[in-house]
């Protein structure tokens, strides 16, 4: 069986889909993530589909609980590359993808997961215990 790869590039694991997603290759995609997520401590998943002419339900699901296993690991999930036929796929066959941003290509997905990196280094600054979040008034 094949297997796709995932790629370490600083606090982010990407996916490059280069490959079709049978149902089985998605499943091993999915427990893959999760362990390198785990084994790596990255904040960020990049799933690039821009290879993808179809995704059944099936792969949209699979993509929608791998976003969700992310999240609960404290990764956040960014798809990129969709093609419009599959965003209407994806909408035609229900599957809204909670938990999932897009974003149109793996550069965009980059600077969205630094933004929220970003983000959750103004929470802290150095005299606050990990943990601790600062509150601000405007």
């Amino acid at each position: 069986m094949e297997r796709v790869p995932v790629l370490k590039i600083g606090d982010i694991l990407l996916v490059s889909i280069q490959i079709d997603m049978e149902d089985q290759v998605a499943l091993q995609l999915q427990e893959d993530l999760a362990e390198r997520i785990v084994a790596t401590g990255v904040h960020g998943v990049i799933i690039d589909i821009s290879a993808l002419d179809i995704v059944d339900s099936f792969v949209g699901r699979t993509i929608a609980t791998i976003a969700s296993v992310s999240r609960v690991l404290d990764a956040e999930t960014v798809v990129v590359g969709m093609r419009p036929a599959v965003a209407i796929t994806l909408v035609e066959l229900g599957l809204s993808l909670p938990g999932i941003r897009t974003a149109l290509n793996v550069e965009l997905g980059i600077e969205m997961l630094g933004r929220r990196a970003d983000s959750d280094d103004e929470l802290f600054d150095d005299d606050d215990e990990p943990g601790q979040a600062v509150v601000t008034t405007p």
